[in-house]
């Protein structure tokens, strides 16, 4: 009797020893963290009983964000000269406000196996964590990260483009431990002689065992209105080092703007100078005036109206193509639409042919989407509308075309 009372005794403390072995613990390393850090948490399990099931899930909460970095590990170890099952689960855990924050409780849920082959459920629980959180040490994104890079890509030299265009830039921006919602918003570039275009932003993460990689892509399409050049000021970036534990800032290089074209044309040396000009064009008019008066005395009304259209015709001041020379400088487009919709009502009031197609690659240049609109010149456009011919031909007799270089 007194033997049976001692197995039982043995049986009993065997028992009551495998049930204290199963233990769960949150461990977190020594760290003050702040509003946004990463804070790198390990759910650790510790089991002598024959686990058939299990359900680990750690808790939400409004005061924090967090991840699974990797698949749970389970392994045995020696643990005070003990054979035990180990399980551990790596989280990061990114506290949302300052102050005490509180995780868990985290219980792991189990199904296991009793000596009888029968199995029974068991809870484990770890009891809750309290972390005291430091506000963000900055007014801004509470961007904190452990390394930040930077990157900004030209599709083409800012300071030498081409007349008429595009210049696609690309920023990216690569932070470690952190999450693409903490990353700031995307920053505008505006400027009173930029025309300027954004894609589609791309936040992207990918889990790695030292915490979250979260990649930040800006895309602006940027064109000058005018051929003056200009300059983008740098964008900067206020971030938190969790290395070194202090704020820092990363820079957007600035941009300066400017079409290659304008340094020649504001030289002028293309041109004739402004006296000569002005002396040929009054000898010219001059001629042209005296011709008309001594061509128009004595005819009929009908034969002057059909003589003063024949010298509209070809006199070389027209102040529509004036106009045209003028938005096409200062590169307005809607102001270079009205001028050229000038221009084609003076040929067809003259009865001269109009070019079939005239104003398409300007309207589309106005109107198109901006992605898939094409680099427009304006001077190009005036020049190639002022050469065009028609290659129409009317049936009747008596009209001919002319065309005007």
């Amino acid at each position: 009797m007194v033997i049976r009372f001692a197995l039982l005794l043995v049986l009993l403390s065997g028992l009551a020893t495998g049930a204290r072995a199963d233990s769960l613990r949150l461990l977190m390393p020594e760290m003050q963290p702040v509003v946004g850090e990463m804070i790198p948490l390990t759910v650790r399990g510790e089991y002598t009983s024959r686990i058939a099931l299990e359900t680990l899930t750690f808790p939400d909460s409004d005061a924090y964000d967090w991840m699974q970095l990797a698949r749970d590990t389970w392994r045995e170890e020696r643990v005070e000269g003990r054979t035990v099952l180990v399980l551990e689960r790596r989280i990061a855990l990114f506290p949302r406000k300052a102050g005490p924050i509180t995780i868990g409780p985290v219980t792991h849920r189990l199904t296991v196996a009793t000596n009888t082959g029968g199995r029974e459920e068991l809870d484990v629980q770890a009891d809750p964590l309290t972390v005291q959180v430091a506000p963000f040490p900055a007014e801004s994104a509470t961007l904190a990260a452990s390394a930040l890079e930077v990157e900004d890509v030209l599709s083409t030299p800012p300071s030498e483009l081409r007349d008429g265009e595009t210049l696609i830039r690309k920023v990216t921006l690569t932070a470690s431990g952190t999450l693409p919602h903490l990353l700031p918003p995307r920053p505008k570039i505006r400027a009173p002689w930029l025309i300027s275009f954004t894609a589609p932003e791309t936040r992207e993460m990918k889990p790695t065992a030292g915490g979250p990689v979260t990649t930040l892509v800006w895309e602006w399409h940027l064109r000058p209105k005018t051929g003056a050049p200009g300059v983008l000021p740098p964008i900067e970036i206020p971030w938190f080092d969790t290395v070194t534990r202090e704020m820092r800032t990363a820079e957007i290089p600035a941009v300066p703007f400017g079409y290659a074209s304008f340094a020649a044309n504001r030289t002028g040396t293309d041109r004739l100078p402004a006296a000569q000009m002005w002396m040929a064009g009054a000898l010219f008019t001059a001629g042209l005036l005296t011709g008309l008066i001594l061509a128009l005395a004595g005819s009929s009304p009908r034969r002057k109206a059909w003589m003063l259209q024949i010298v509209k015709r070809w006199s070389p001041v027209d102040p529509t193509r004036n106009a045209l020379k003028t938005a096409a400088r200062t590169e307005d487009l809607t102001a270079l639409r009205s001028a050229t919709e000038r221009y084609l009502a003076r040929r067809r009031a003259l009865g001269l042919p109009e070019p079939e197609g005239a104003t398409d690659e300007l309207d589309r240049a106005l109107y198109a989407a901006p992605s898939r609109s094409r680099a427009f010149d304006p001077e190009r456009f005036r020049r190639v509308l002022l050469r065009r011919r028609t290659a129409k031909r009317e049936a009747s007799a008596g009209i001919r075309t002319y065309s005007y270089d």
